[in-house]
C-alpha cells in the first residue's frame, strides 16, 4: 500500500508542475512583445569643431579639424579633386572638380551626378533627394541620402550655373552594413551639412 501511496503522490506532483507550467506559458503568451532598441558598438565620437580649407582651388569650405584634406592618389586625378579623410573613422569624402566650358557641359555633369547616385539603387532602401539653393553666395546643386547596405551613403555636387562644378561621395573603406556603421554616418552627415553650408566660390 505504501508503494502505491508514493505512486499517488508522484502523479500528483507531477499533474501541479505540468499545470504551473500550463499557467506560465498562458501568461507569457499574453504579454504584448516589446522588440529591444537596436543596438549599436561603442564609438568615442570627437567634439564637432570646424577649420576653413583655402588652397589653390577656385573653392572654400569648412571641414572638421579630425579629417584632413590630401591630394587624390588615383593617377590620373583631376587638379582640385582632394579627399577628406577621416583615419579615425575609415571613411572619405571624395571631392571632384571640374571648370564648366559650356551649359551643354554642365548639364552632362549634372546628368552624370544623378546616374551616379541612382546606381546604387539595387541595394538601397530607398534615396532622398534634396535641392541646394544658395542664390546669395552662388551655390547651386542637389544631395542625395542613399539608404541601406550601399558602398556609397551621401553624395552631392555643387555649381555656380556656369563655370565650376564639384562633386562629394562619402565612401567607407569597410564592408558596407549599415549596422555597423550608422551611428559614425549620422556623425559624417553633419559634417557634410557643414561642408555645403559654407561652401563659397572664390573671387575671379
Amino acid at each position: 500500500m505504501e508503494r502505491v501511496g508514493n505512486v499517488k503522490r508522484w502523479t500528483l506532483n507531477t499533474g501541479r508542475f505540468i499545470s504551473t507550467c500550463l499557467c506560465l506559458m498562458v501568461y507569457a503568451c499574453g504579454n504584448d512583445y516589446a522588440p529591444k532598441p537596436r543596438g549599436y558598438f561603442k564609438i568615442d565620437l570627437p567634439e564637432k569643431a570646424y577649420q576653413a580649407y583655402s588652397g589653390e582651388c577656385p573653392f572654400e569650405f569648412d571641414y572638421p579639424v579630425y579629417s584632413k584634406v590630401v591630394p587624390d592618389s588615383m593617377g590620373g586625378s583631376k587638379a582640385c579633386s582632394p579627399n577628406l579623410l577621416f583615419p579615425k573613422f575609415n571613411g572619405r569624402i571624395h571631392l571632384s572638380y571640374y571648370e564648366v566650358a559650356n551649359r551643354e557641359r554642365l548639364n552632362e555633369l549634372v546628368e552624370d551626378a544623378y546616374k551616379l547616385a541612382y546606381k546604387h539603387v539595387a541595394k538601397s532602401t530607398g534615396i532622398d533627394r534634396q535641392e541646394i539653393n544658395y542664390p546669395s553666395k552662388n551655390v547651386y546643386g542637389a544631395l542625395y541620402h542613399i539608404e541601406g547596405n550601399t558602398a556609397s551613403s551621401v553624395q552631392f555636387y555643387l555649381t555656380d550655373s556656369s563655370r565650376h562644378y564639384i562633386r562629394g561621395a562619402l565612401y567607407f573603406r569597410e564592408e558596407p552594413r549599415l549596422d555597423s556603421i550608422q551611428p559614425v554616418l549620422d556623425f559624417v552627415k553633419k559634417d557634410i551639412d557643414v561642408m555645403i553650408r559654407s561652401f563659397r566660390w572664390k573671387a575671379n
